[in-house]
C-alpha cells in the first residue's frame, strides 16, 4: 500500500516513531537499529514501510532502508516468525551479516537472537536459504573488470547473490560492486557486500 513515507520526524520513542506528512502523523513500528539510525527530531526523513494487516489490527512497520524491509518480508514468510522476532533478528544482525549466517548455515549465531532457539534457527535456514541463493547469477562482467587484488570469483558470486536477493538488478549493482572491489583489501564476501550496500544506499 505504501512504499515509503517522506516527511518530518516528530517523535521517536522505541518501538515507535512518528513521521508527519501534509499535517498527518504516521505512527510507525520500528526496530531498535532503525531508531538509532534516525536523525534528530524535526529533521526530514524517508522511511520504507510495510503494512501488516491482521483480522483485529493494522500496523505500519518502518525500515530505515529497503534492504531491511526485503529481509523482513523473507523472514516473516517463515511460519512462526512474526514481526517481533523478525525485528529482533534485524537488531541482532546487519543485513549482510544475517544473509551470510543463513547461507553458511550458522545456526549457532542465529539462535543467539532473543526469541530464537536452536530449532527455530534451523527452520529459518531451511526455509529461506534457497530464496537467498537460487538466483540467476551472472559474474562474467564483474570478474572481467575486477582489480588484481586476489578477490576470488566465489566471493563475487556470493555478493551478487545477496544483492540480487535484496532486489537489485545488474544495472544497479554492477557499478557498485566494481567500486567496492577496487577498495577491498582481502578476499571477504561479507566486506564486499557491506561496501557495495554502502555505495548503493547513496543513490
Amino acid at each position: 500500500m505504501f512504499d515509503y513515507i517522506k516527511g518530518l520526524l516528530t517523535a521517536k520513542n522505541f518501538p515507535y516513531c512518528t513521521v508527519e506528512t501534509n499535517g498527518i502523523g504516521h505512527l510507525l513500528l520500528v526496530n531498535y537499529r532503525t531508531i538509532q539510525a534516525l536523525p534528530e527530531i524535526n529533521s526530514e526523513v524517508k522511511i520504507y514501510t510495510k503494512l501488516i494487516h491482521k483480522e483485529d489490527s493494522m500496523t505500519l512497520c518502518g525500515f530505515y532502508n529497503k534492504q531491511d524491509r526485503i529481509i523482513f518480508d523473507i523472514l516473516t514468510s517463515v511460519s512462526g516468525i512474526g514481526t517481533k522476532v523478525a525485528f529482533s533478528l534485524l537488531d541482532e544482525f546487519e543485513t549482510n551479516e544475517l544473509i551470510n549466517a543463513v547461507i553458511e548455515e550458522d545456526y549457532k549465531s542465529i539462535s543467539r537472537t532473543k526469541g530464537i532457539g536452536a530449532k527455530m534457527a534451523q527452520k529459518i535456514v531451511l526455509e529461506i536459504k534457497d530464496k537467498l541463493t537460487k538466483m540467476d547469477i551472472t559474474t562474467e562482467i564483474i570478474t572481467s573488470k575486477k582489480p588484481d587484488n586476489n578477490i576470488s570469483n566465489e566471493t563475487i558470486t556470493q555478493a551478487i547473490t545477496v544483492l540480487q536477493s535484496l532486489g537489485y538488478d545488474k544495472n544497479e549493482y554492477q557499478s557498485a560492486l566494481e567500486t567496492a572491489l577496487s577498495a577491498l583489501k582481502k578476499d571477504d564476501a561479507q566486506e564486499l557486500i557491506k561496501e557495495a550496500l554502502k555505495i548503493l544506499s547513496i543513490f
